[in-house]
């Protein structure tokens, strides 16, 4: 792998030259992002330096026409599973830097069944398991017996259906094995494409290596994982760079494998415990931020975007209008952090402070008031549509057709096992308002007589 596809000086001087160039430059790349044909990073550079309020203006009115065009009005939802902090990496901006002195601890196998309990009682169905990167105390394996846990469970109401997989960077093999555990995405962060900045806030351990955390994905693709999600820390370095390497990235996993990033994380530096972030952060204030969340969707119009709760309420819900497809909800950055909130424990150790704290059925029932379809779909993993099959379907319109209808019906289950009376009546309106948007007689008909058997209790877990 060609370690030097992020090129410091080309984007350097990339940016200078869209500074240089004239109106027309961004007006071709607006005409061209009305089409939902996304953008190659030198076009998403004219937008990046642009000042001008009517082009600002534009980018967040294509971003949302994509958001509504391609996404609807589902959100994704999911809930981040900490396993260990153990950690060897000296990250300024992480409270599991090795140079912070408190107690580590990885989960027991009991005490990840009695998290992943509880996560289903807040009626998640995807998890993004998350662990720190030491080999002694965290290995592959411990990772792997995890995930083989959380499928193991079942509950009353179903089981956990999907792990996504946040981890460091590892090698081909370990790749193979995550694949056979039967992963989802496989996620991990470049943090920044600044290699300057990421050697300033990488200052020990493996992932300091700027080339072997780059080459992750080309690793996790040689393995056989066809969907893989990326996304920087925006406050690290200049967040107009970080786009463009964002992109660039993309564009190099497009070229070598065929397809590219399937979720697009977008992270801003908050403060961590143990962490003076003031030492190093450059901070993203919420209109440059805004922008960049429309300028990623409009550059990837089929590529999810992910939101955590990082972000406040009132920025999540800002956010959803301009691109963000999926969002955390009730989560803990914790380890063992969901049963010491049930005990009414203080967190003592969280990655990162969460700002929406709120329960994930309240920001469910939220969701629906401001005229969201909440999802709790896994059904691509299980029907083989993941890579370059289902950016094949993405970019041909014909997911939305199994989108829709897989999102009311897990929903409608949501209803029923998790929500009381009055949710349950929310709920169903929502679903009685969208049903009438599958297009499909035949899908149409199929998904309403799958509504009646969840709520009649003759099955769950119903998908097209």
């Amino acid at each position: 792998m060609n370690q030097h596809f992020i090129d410091r000086k080309y984007i350097e001087n990339l940016l200078g030259e869209a500074g240089r160039a004239d109106a027309s430059a961004a007006d071709r790349a607006l005409e061209k992002a009305e089409r939902f044909e996304g953008l190659s990073h030198r076009e998403v550079a004219s937008l990046l330096v642009s000042d001008d309020p009517a082009v600002l203006k534009r980018v967040f009115a294509i971003a949302g026409e994509i958001k509504r065009r391609i996404y609807g009005n589902r959100v994704v939802m999911f809930a981040p599973l900490y396993v260990s902090n153990h950690c060897v990496n000296g990250c300024a901006y992480c409270s599991f830097n090795l140079g912070h002195g408190f107690e580590r601890r990885r989960l027991t196998m009991d005490e990840l069944r009695e998290e992943v309990r509880i996560l289903e009682q807040m009626g998640h169905k995807r998890l993004a398991l998350e662990a720190g990167e030491h080999e002694r105390e965290c290995p592959i394996d411990y990772v792997l017996e995890c995930i083989e846990t959380v499928y193991a469970m079942k509950f009353e109401n179903g089981e956990i259906r999907r792990v996504n997989v946040n981890i460091a960077a590892t090698t081909v093999e370990n790749y193979r094995r995550l694949k056979a555990a039967g992963i989802g995405t496989y996620i991990l962060f470049q943090e920044t494409y600044h290699e300057p900045t990421y050697g300033l806030v990488h200052r020990a351990g493996p992932k300091k290596d700027f080339a072997w955390h780059l080459g992750a994905f080309d690793r996790a693709q040689e393995a056989g994982i066809d969907d893989v999600g990326a996304g920087v820390l925006f406050g690290l370095a200049d967040p107009r760079f970080e786009v463009l390497g964002l992109l660039i990235h993309n564009e190099h996993l497009e070229k070598t494998h065929g397809v590219g990033f399937h979720t697009i994380s977008v992270p801003r530096v908050c403060p961590a415990t143990g962490t003076d972030v003031s030492a190093f952060a450059k901070p993203v204030d919420d209109a440059t931020f805004a922008k960049i969340v429309a300028l990623i969707r409009i550059a990837v119009p089929y590529t999810g975007m992910i939101l955590s709760t990082r972000e406040s309420h009132e920025m999540r819900k800002k956010l959803l209008r301009l691109g963000i497809s999926q969002l955390s909800a009730g989560s803990s950055t914790e380890v063992g952090g969901y049963a010491e909130r049930k005990r009414a424990a203080v967190a003592t150790h969280p990655q990162f402070l969460v700002n929406d704290d709120r329960s994930a059925l309240s920001i469910i029932s939220e969701l629906m008031d401001d005229g969201y379809v909440p999802s709790f779909c896994t059904a691509c993993y299980r029907s083989g549509r993941t890579g370059d099959r289902f950016m094949a379907l993405a970019k041909s319109g014909r997911i939305g057709g199994v989108c829709l209808p897989n999102a009311l019906m897990t929903l409608c289950e949501y209803s029923m096992d998790y929500g009381d009376e009055a949710f349950r009546e929310k709920a169903a309106a929502v679903i009685e308002r969208e049903i009438t948007n599958i297009a499909d007689e035949k899908t149409r008909g199929r998904t309403i007589a799958n509504v009646e058997k969840i709520r009649s209790g003759g099955g769950r877990d119903f998908y097209v």
